[in-house]
C-alpha cells in the first residue's frame, strides 16, 4: 500500500506526459491520506460528444475515495475510512468502490515519487521510488464524487494495490508477517486505454512494474500529520 507521496505540480509536466491541459490548484506537493491532490480523467462531459471538452483532464480531489452513494451520517463515517489505497482483487464488489469500478471511472495519479517502509533492519525506513529514466509514475486509481455535509461537490480519489509477494523490488519492503502490497503504476503506453477501456477490461491492467525501471533510496524521516 501507498500512504505517502509526492505528487506532479509542474502544469508542463502534466501535459506532457498525461495529455491533460490546465493545472487546477490545490495544496503542497506532498501527500498523505485526505488531503487534496491531482488526477488525471477522461471528463464525464467527454462522452456526451461534445468536441469542446478536451479527452482528457487534470482534477483536483481529495484522496480517499469517498461514494456518491454516501449520505447523511454515514458521509462523516466514509471521510475517516482509510480509501486512499483499493484492493484490485476486491475492489468491483466492495462498498466503496464499486460504483467507481462499475462505471469505469478510471483515473491516473501523476505522481514524482512514492515512499513505502523498508522494515529489513527491524526499523521502518522510509524509501523513496521513483522511475528510473527520471519521467513521473503514472499511478492507476479510481475516481468518483460525493456531496459533503456542507452540500458542496467533492472529487475525490484511490490507488488501485496489487499483490507483490513476488515482485523483485517490492516484496522487500512493509513488515515481514504482513502481505506485500504495491500500487499499479501504469506503463507509458497503457493510459489511453486505461482510461478508455470497458470496463470488463479494467483488470488487464493491474500489473506489476518492471523493477528495473525504478530506483529506490532511503529518504529522510517524515511524520504523518495529524
Amino acid at each position: 500500500m501507498c500512504s505517502h507521496y509526492q505528487a506532479a505540480k509542474e502544469a508542463a509536466r502534466v501535459a506532457k506526459y498525461f495529455g491533460a491541459l490546465g493545472m487546477p490548484s490545490y495544496g503542497p506537493s506532498d501527500l498523505w491520506p485526505r488531503r487534496v491532490g491531482l488526477f488525471v480523467r477522461r471528463p464525464p462531459e467527454h462522452e456526451s460528444g461534445d468536441e469542446a471538452v478536451p479527452e482528457r483532464e487534470a482534477v483536483a480531489g481529495r484522496w480517499g475515495l469517498v461514494p456518491w452513494t454516501a449520505k447523511g451520517d454515514g458521509i462523516a463515517k466514509a471521510e475517516k475510512l482509510s480509501t486512499f489505497n483499493a484492493r484490485s482483487e476486491t475492489a468491483a464488489s466492495s462498498y466503496t468502490y464499486r460504483g467507481a469500478w462499475s462505471r469505469g471511472q478510471r483515473c491516473i495519479i501523476p505522481a514524482e515519487a512514492i515512499y513505502e517502509p523498508d522494515w529489513r533492519t527491524g526499523t521502518a525506513i522510509p524509501t523513496r521510488f521513483t522511475r528510473e529514466d527520471g519521467a513521473p509514475l503514472g499511478v492507476a486509481g479510481l475516481w468518483d464524487r460525493y456531496r459533503n455535509a456542507a452540500g458542496e461537490i467533492v472529487e475525490s480519489y484511490t490507488m488501485l494495490t496489487i499483490n507483490a509477494d513476488e515482485h523483485p523490488l517490492f516484496k522487500h519492503y512493509h513488515q515481514a508477517d504482513k502481505e506485500k502490497r504495491m500500487v499499479v503504476i501504469l506503463p507509458d503506453g497503457a493510459y489511453e486505454d486505461w482510461l478508455t477501456a470497458p470496463v470488463e477490461r479494467t483488470r488487464e491492467f493491474l500489473l506489476p512494474y518492471p523493477a528495473d525501471r525504478l530506483v529506490a533510496e532511503s529518504a529522510p524521516k517524515e511524520d504523518a500529520p495529524d
